[in-house]
């Protein structure tokens, strides 16, 4: 009976990431097209030939219109918009133009399908009592949002406001949960404070210190979404031990090999997202065995 359960979560789980992955792709093309649309109205630069592509969403609102095809403006059946299923059926290609529709779609799919189901595997907790399973509900609408900001900086270098302020909002009831459950309300609250100090206090100083040359101020924004999304200044610093980890890891041999200068800008919101993920889901298990090492 408890193996039967299990499957269905997983089950659950995976179909309901799915759909939400393939939400996060629609949703990051038509926030591109809403803000090309806003800069060309107010007379900002912006990239002509990707607003000539784009324009063609935005118009369309969240729930309101279908999704179309970028290239011959064919609107989507409910068949064409089945996660994974539609893309692998059509070959990854427009069923009307035959036009290729790229891996961007699918990655998403999986990737949010992935972080739903590795969440519910590595939650550092029990997910019996209702604000327990409250919390990790929250984790994962985070986890969306998280999805689109991952790919839209990884593609145009912007942190969209909209969504700084919904992961904000996401990590302050995050953090109210977390602080009601614990048996020490007063620490814990010195303990997000100082997880705010390191995840965007300390990109503030780097942005004032640089006048944001050196960081944008969509990554402070970003930074205080997940500093209050852990919520424990020790998992806000493996947060950011990680991501700068794993930005040597990519960075270095690129520079070696010539593709990258020393001038050149790196997208911190994907490597910080990314950093953070890992501290909440391993992050106990990285302080258990630094704390053995330390006694031994």
């Amino acid at each position: 009976m408890i193996v039967l359960m299990e499957i269905t979560i997983y089950i659950t789980l995976i179909l309901v990431g799915l759909c939400m992955g393939s939400f996060a792709g629609a949703m990051t093309w038509r926030l591109r097209a809403g803000e090309l649309a806003d800069d060309k109205k107010r007379g900002d630069n912006y990239d002509k030939t990707e607003y000539k592509q784009l324009k063609k969403l935005a118009h369309v609102k969240t729930a309101q219109d279908r999704s179309v095809c970028l290239n011959c403006s064919y609107k989507l059946r409910w068949y064409d918009l089945i996660p994974l299923v539609s893309w692998l059926s059509l070959g990854g290609k427009c069923r009307k133009c035959h036009q290729r529709i790229g891996y961007f779609e699918p990655l998403m799919e999986l990737g949010t399908a992935l972080f739903f189901v590795l969440s519910f595997v590595f939650w550092p907790g029990q997910l019996i009592e209702p604000l327990q399973i409250v919390h990790f509900i929250i984790w994962l609408i985070a986890g969306v949002a998280l999805a689109i900001l991952f790919a839209y900086d990884t593609k145009w270098f912007l942190l969209p406001d909209k969504l700084n302020y919904i992961l904000i909002g996401l990590g302050l009831a995050s953090s109210a949960i977390i602080t009601v459950s614990s048996g020490n309300p007063a620490a814990t609250i010195g303990s997000i404070a100082g997880s705010v100090a390191i995840l965007s206090g300390m990109y503030f100083v780097i942005y004032l210190v640089s006048r944001g040359k050196w960081i944008g101020f969509g990554d402070i924004k970003l930074g205080l979404g997940l500093a209050l999304l852990l919520a424990d200044w020790q998992l806000a610093f493996i947060a950011l031990f990680v991501a700068n980890l794993v930005g040597c890891l990519i960075v270095i041999p690129l520079m070696i090999m010539g593709k990258l200068k020393r001038d050149s800008h790196i997208q911190f919101g994907p490597l910080l997202i990314i950093g953070t993920i890992v501290a909440w889901l391993a992050g106990a298990a990285i302080l258990s065995w630094y704390s053995g090492i330390v006694l031994v």
